[in-house]
């Protein structure tokens, strides 16, 4: 068994990248699942379709990424002047947010309303709030549906999902972008407790920690665009107790 070289735990500094981050930890559970045949594999897929359509319907999403894709070129834009940036590469990731935009301008309802009025997948998204409330013999359409061949199966899987990808992909980018704006910094605990506070002039978005693969401890972190507090943990005895030595680690305060 191989240890990898690091865990990076992440913590979003405003709301609107912490349902950034949901969605795009729910489209890779529903693109891995997508690869495989099984009937169950197929249960996960549509469980997860429907979260991300209920996170969908929160709030008006498409305007939102539009917004926070137009502030990130902007701010890429500032940067064509200076000597020491690739501009040939800017150039290109600059025209990908244009097409993304033009993607999401293009979108005549909000995403995934097509998917939303879906009377197959509501009929399973009201009997999901109920514990095994999709069991074969509550939704005997679906049971059916499920033993389908796995190519018609797969076809109708990738129809939904198509109707998301312009979102899918906004994300994708944007978290990239965010990603690596900013290079990692060592630093150290303090019995077990790091405080950091941020300039609130500069409008960080997201906090990466990177502890090596075989620490034995993990970070729990929280905090605002003000401060920011990180406890590194071990499970011990069922219980987690704060780390009684010194933890080296990185961190990095992204911002686009």
């Amino acid at each position: 068994m191989t240890t990898p070289e690091q865990i990076i735990y992440e913590h979003p500094l405003n709301e609107r990248i912490r349902t950034i981050l949901r969605l795009e930890h729910l489209f890779r559970l529903a693109l891995h699942y997508t690869k495989g045949q099984s009937s169950w594999d197929s249960r996960v897929f549509v469980t997860t379709l429907i979260d991300i359509l209920d996170i969908f319907s929160r709030g008006d999403l498409k305007n939102e990424l539009i917004k926070e894709l137009e502030r990130s070129a902007n701010n890429l834009n500032n940067l064509m002047a200076n000597p020491h940036v690739d501009s040939s590469r800017l150039t290109t990731i600059l025209k990908a947010m244009e097409h993304l935009i033009d993607n999401l301008h293009g979108m005549k309802n909000q995403p995934g309303h097509e998917l939303r009025e879906d009377e197959f997948l509501n009929v399973v998204r009201q009997r999901s709030t109920i514990p095994g409330g999709t069991c074969d013999f509550d939704l005997p359409a679906y049971h059916r549906w499920l033993q389908q061949p796995w190519p018609q199966r797969e076809a109708m899987q990738k129809s939904w999902f198509a109707q998301l990808d312009p979102i899918r992909q906004a994300i994708e980018l944007l978290l990239k972008m965010i990603r690596n704006s900013a290079d990692p910094v060592a630093a150290q605990s303090d019995a077990g407790s790091y405080q950091q506070s941020l300039d609130s002039s500069h409008p960080f978005q997201l906090l990466r920690v990177a502890l090596d693969g075989d620490s034995p401890y993990y970070a729990e972190i929280s905090g605002n665009r003000h401060r920011v507090n990180i406890r590194f943990l071990q499970t011990a005895g069922g219980r987690p107790q704060l780390a009684d030595q010194t933890v080296n680690f990185t961190i990095t305060c992204c911002s686009l």
